[in-house]
């Protein structure tokens, strides 16, 4: 279906070139786009010349012409003004506005598509059948991005991004839940990782041009037929996930930089407390003082380099030795032994995992 305002663009544009006055109705005669105030008279007769046999009719000075959706009566169009060309001009219109329908059927068909194929709705013959009817490429090299912004910002980020991507190329935009806009970019041409998250770089650019903050996207893996374009959206929401938790100073994540943080995001729960249980005791990572949990991450920063870490922290070498030597006694781990450190660092990640997935359960 055309938006109001599409409509409503179409004839004001065409009045700017004819110098005729528009009006399109529904089937009961209500009003849905007009070009001036003085067509209301007329559109009583809108609802009783749907309901005649006729596809065009004159009343009262008026041109009436009605059209169809697929057989199916869809506007009343009225055109009005002075001059013996009025009915030719009003033929004009309503094969502009039913192309319009054509066109924009195909593109919510298009969306229907590309939404039940991310879903994994579609059997196997029917992906390759639909898409043939649709005219969309099967072996093209694509890629999945999300894009994640504000709440309730939804509408205007999916018409941003469709502007962005052009209405004629070949990538896809659409959304199948109210968080996210989703892109399927094409990427024939033989772009690779690089130009994918310039691309990202971008559309972050262009929608903060708009005043749209808390930006976050995300994309899967580049995928060579259009029936994987389901697992690249599925990693594309992994990786945007698993960015929050492990990597929130970034706005752009690609799945394949999640590194450990995609294997832990896919432990259970029950799992992960076991795990912590075992390796601290009664104990958590957040019992410990900032100066230890400073200390710590800068310990992993620097690759487990004793001198770097305590330069960085501006202390004598023998101030962070004496740290990592208290902490060994706390937890039975020696930071400075490569397996130690492994643990530690996977426990500190398992803990930020958990204490993510008890926000999802407020």
């Amino acid at each position: 279906m055309i938006s109001n305002q599409i409509l409503q663009n179409t004839i004001d544009g065409i009045k700017a070139i004819a110098r005729v006055e528009l009006c399109v109705t529904d089937t009961d005669g209500k009003e849905i786009a007009s070009t001036g105030s003085g067509m209301e008279s007329y559109m009583g007769a809108a609802a009783e010349f749907a309901n005649s046999p006729a596809d065009s009719q004159e009343i009262y000075g008026c041109q009436y012409f009605k059209i169809f959706d697929e057989q199916q009566l869809e506007y009343i169009l009225i055109v009005g003004g002075p001059g013996e060309d009025i009915y030719t001009m009003g033929k004009m219109v309503a094969f502009q506005i039913q192309s319009l329908l054509v066109a924009y059927k195909e593109r919510f068909d298009k969306d229907n598509f590309i939404k039940n194929l991310l879903l994994d709705n579609l059997l196997l013959v029917d992906i390759y059948s639909r898409a043939k009817k649709l005219h969309i490429q099967t072996d093209v090299k694509r890629v999945v991005m999300i894009v994640e912004t504000e709440k309730n910002k939804e509408d205007n980020v999916l018409e941003l991004m469709r502007t962005h991507f052009g209405s004629n190329s070949r990538d896809f935009v659409t959304a199948v839940d109210e968080n996210n806009v989703i892109v399927v970019k094409d990427l024939s041409e033989g772009e690779k990782n690089k130009e994918i998250e310039k691309t990202a770089k971008q559309v972050e650019s262009c929608l903060l041009k708009e005043n749209i903050s808390e930006i976050r996207i995300s994309y899967g893996t580049i995928v060579n037929e259009i029936k994987e374009v389901s697992r690249s959206y599925k990693e594309a929401r992994m990786a945007l996930d698993v960015g929050k938790i492990f990597f929130g100073e970034r706005d752009i994540v690609a799945y394949s930089e999640l590194g450990i943080g995609r294997l832990i995001y896919q432990l259970p729960i029950p799992l992960c407390r076991m795990f912590i249980r075992e390796i601290f005791g009664g104990k958590s990572p957040d019992d410990f003082d900032e100066e230890t949990l400073v200390t710590i991450n800068k310990f992993f920063e620097n690759s487990l380099n004793v001198s770097e870490t305590s330069r960085q922290l501006f202390i004598h070498r023998n101030t962070l030795v004496y740290r990592l030597d208290k902490l060994q006694k706390s937890t039975g781990l020696d930071l400075r032994v490569f397996e130690d450190a492994i643990t530690f660092k996977i426990a500190l990640m398992v803990v930020k995992y958990m204490k993510y997935m008890e926000t999802l359960d407020y």
